[in-house]
């Protein structure tokens, strides 16, 4: 979704056996099966095997970008796809899988597309390249140029621009929905305000009667005004408070007028706190406050990855504890260990962060954790 910084594979992917309004059974599966057996639906085990990886590499995108933007749950669908062709991929409940296209499914599914600079996974649209066509994938025109030598990589920039990356390893965990779990107000602060303030400021573009407020992660009387104006808009109840039906009409929206959902998309960016003022402060042994939670849940973030940065707790103090895992953090990034938070140690968190869990393929040359430039 829209609001998750970095998209990961989720283990399981509830799939609607019919088009979103059927009354059809909704199942879910492992992620990996449903890989499996839409590829053994949509394509034939004897084409190419450059052919078959291209295709599996867009089925895992496109079904990713649907999880990634929650497009079915934020129009309040209990699943995350669709069995139907006229929406999403061919999905047939109980069907065995091809062993070819197991296997290749099987070194793939933490693989996906995405366009370069851009966070979501590529909503990689496709058809059969005969009685239906597209603007994206062919999937007999990908067999076609595979028998001409094509890999998958020259397949997949063939159909979709030279303009794409393959992202490798990425992280499998649960389905994990947006909403933080609680309604938000004034007075609150954090990633999930960020991640409302960054859906609203990117849709008031579209709607200028919403004020444009800063992304800086504090829900101040400004952001509430913002909010109320929303709900006014779109027939909420104005209270200020970003509970789950507000929460997720940001959401559809935020997809909306992003087209994050399509194969030409705005793209999404990696968030970016509004860290001008934070960078202008000195945090220190002492320090209190929301820019002290906002350093501590980007270390927090980092030390899942580098097992030299301790885990800390967001506290808004900045204690021995938050001093530890900066000092760490400066040894690994080659800055002055001061332990204390300048504008350079700001510009370093937040470029690992935006990177982090990362690890991406461009041009056949292998990126490591955090080697992404940062981008607001």
């Amino acid at each position: 979704m829209p609001p998750i910084v970095t998209p990961y594979i989720p283990q399981y992917i509830t799939v609607h056996l019919g088009p979103p309004d059927s009354n059809a059974e909704n199942v879910t599966v492992p992620f990996p099966d449903y890989v499996k057996n839409v590829a053994s639906s949509e394509i034939y085990p004897t084409w190419e095997p450059e052919a078959l990886k291209a295709n599996i590499l867009a089925i895992i995108s496109f079904a990713l970008n649907r999880v990634y933007t929650e497009f079915y749950p934020s129009r309040g669908y209990p699943f995350n796809i669709t069995s139907s062709t006229a929406y999403d991929q061919k999905f047939i409940k109980g069907r065995s899988f091809f062993e070819n296209i197991e296997q290749l499914v099987d070194e793939l599914f933490t693989t996906y597309i995405r366009r370069i600079g851009y966070v979501e996974p590529l909503a990689a649209k496709f058809c059969n390249g005969t009685t239906v066509t597209c603007d994206g994938l062919s999937q007999w025109g990908s067999q076609a140029l595979a028998e001409q030598g094509y890999d998958a990589m020259s397949i997949l920039r063939y159909y979709y621009g030279d303009n794409i990356e393959l992202v490798t390893n990425a992280p499998v965990m649960g389905v994990r929905y947006s909403y933080p779990g609680y309604p938000l107000r004034q007075g609150d602060s954090g990633p999930s305000v960020v991640q409302m303030q960054t859906m609203l400021r990117r849709i008031s573009q579209d709607y200028p009667a919403i004020p444009t407020i800063q992304a800086d992660g504090i829900f101040g009387p400004n952001t509430q005004k913002a909010v109320e104006t929303f709900q006014r808009i779109f027939g909420l109840t104005p209270d200020g408070i970003v509970g789950t039906a507000t929460w997720y009409k940001m959401v559809y929206l935020y997809v909306g007028v992003t087209d994050l959902a399509e194969l030409v998309s705005e793209g999404q960016t990696f968030y970016g706190v509004e860290f001008r003022d934070a960078a202008a402060e000195l945090l220190r042994s002492g320090s209190e406050g929301d820019r002290v939670k906002i350093l501590q849940y980007m270390l927090d973030v980092l030390s899942e990855f580098y097992p030299a940065i301790p885990a800390v707790t967001v506290d808004g103090v900045y204690g021995p504890a938050t001093r530890q895992a900066v000092l760490a953090f400066q040894r690994e990034s080659g800055l002055p260990q001061t332990g204390a938070v300048d504008g350079d140690t700001w510009a370093a968190l937040y470029q690992d962060y935006a990177g982090i869990r990362d690890t991406v393929v461009v041009n056949d040359i292998l990126l490591p954790l955090g080697a992404l430039p940062a981008q607001a």
